[in-house]
């Protein structure tokens, strides 16, 4: 638009009959004052040019007052030197606070009949995640199939009627929204709140592939860095161990997947090595073959494996045997075995007067002196009945 074109725009300023300037101001003080919202009022008008002072409560009030100063008749310009009461009215505020939670209340009660739906939907909801959860487990049950991957199919299965029951009912308590709207709100959010659950979602697929393919399951003695225990639930986040005193610790399942863990009951037998020394006056192949017959009459050792019996090296003070044999793999299954091991062993060596020595200690003295000393020492503690 060129200078031409802006100047036909503006409106035309009138040389005769014009209204009066006190008939302006006057009109505008009539209509201010009975909108209650300005205070200090001070109206001019010279020549159609309105000059508008004192407090308005609100900038919107401010702004409105200029422009029906605009639109009056043969007012050519306005000055607005209204200003805005920046005072915190408390009534006007509970008034507002009113209003918002009276419209908050009238839009509750129009929804609610949709949000007793909403609610009737998420409890079927649950009901039939597990309904069909334990079907599909009990389906599989007949097939077989291990307990984490029945435990897998399990909830996989009640997260699908889940998520069919939420969107269901976000349909039914909003009605504007469809399943569509709610899969795209999900998508745009899911780069958020992947970020946000980091560690969850890690957990989630760690879960996954711990239920699918692990090589332990509900049962299973384990080891993992410090903590052994007996695996009782395996969920999508985290695992459920009992310790062997009887805390239960809860374990992130991406802990799990990353460490090393030792099946301790991956196989129904485990081999336990203790070491058994015998004097160095006793015959090594009689030692060997009394301690073989002690291990070999013991009923928690699995007749079916091999007793190993192996002299291992020279010691301080004995000659050492290494024994291996095979029990139960469970915790108390070792304890138990040992315990038996041990004690006949000790019997059968005492049977045959085979000695199990403890470290002895030779003193060599140069001195004759110093021997003397120590001998007539040890003589009078004998005589006071003191123990040398």
């Amino acid at each position: 638009m060129d200078a031409d074109d802006k100047a036909e725009s503006q409106p035309t300023v009138e040389v005769e009959n014009v209204v009066e300037d006190s008939a302006i101001a006057s009109r505008l003080r009539r209509i201010f004052e009975s909108s209650g919202w300005y205070s200090d009022l001070e109206i001019d008008s010279d020549n159609g040019i309105v000059t508008v002072s004192g407090m308005a409560d609100t900038e919107e009030h401010r702004e409105w007052a200029g422009s029906t100063a605009r639109r009056t008749q043969d007012v050519i310009a306005v000055i607005n030197k209204l200003d805005v009461n920046s005072a915190v009215e408390l009534s006007s505020s509970k008034q507002v606070i009113g209003e918002s939670l009276n419209e908050l209340w009238r839009d509750l009660l129009v929804r609610s009949p949709l949000l007793i739906a909403a609610a009737i939907v998420l409890v079927v909801t649950a009901l039939l995640a597990k309904f069909v959860g334990w079907s599909i487990v009990r389906i599989l049950t007949n097939r077989k199939l291990r307990t984490s991957l029945k435990d897998l199919v399990y909830q996989l299965v009640s997260i699908a009627v889940w998520i069919v029951g939420v969107l269901t009912a976000t349909v039914v308590a909003f009605p504007g929204m469809t399943p569509s709207k709610a899969l795209t709100v999900l998508g745009l959010g899911s780069v958020a709140v992947g970020f946000a659950f980091k560690d969850i979602f890690e957990n989630f697929f760690a879960g996954i592939l711990i239920l699918w393919r692990y090589p332990f399951d509900r049962g299973d003695f384990i080891t993992c860095e410090d903590l052994t225990g007996r695996v009782e639930k395996i969920t999508i986040r985290n695992t459920l161990i009992r310790r062997l005193d009887g805390e239960l610790a809860v374990v992130p399942n991406a802990n799990l997947f990353k460490s090393t863990v030792d099946v301790l009951t991956n196989q129904p037998q485990r081999r336990v090595r203790i070491i058994c020394g015998v004097a160095y006056d006793e015959d090594v192949d009689k030692s060997r073959e009394v301690i073989r017959k002690a291990v070999q009459g013991c009923e928690s050792v699995e007749g079916v494996r091999t007793v190993e019996i192996f002299a291992q090296d020279f010691a301080s003070s004995s000659i050492n045997f290494e024994v291996a044999w095979w029990t139960g793999s469970k915790p108390l299954d070792i304890r138990r075995s040992r315990d038996e091991v041990i004690a006949a062993i000790k019997r059968e060596l005492d049977d045959a007067k085979i000695e199990i020595p403890f470290p002895y200690r030779t003193l060599v003295f140069k001195d004759p002196e110093a021997r003397i000393r120590l001998e007539e020492q040890s003589s009078a503690q004998e005589a006071t009945g003191q123990r040398p």
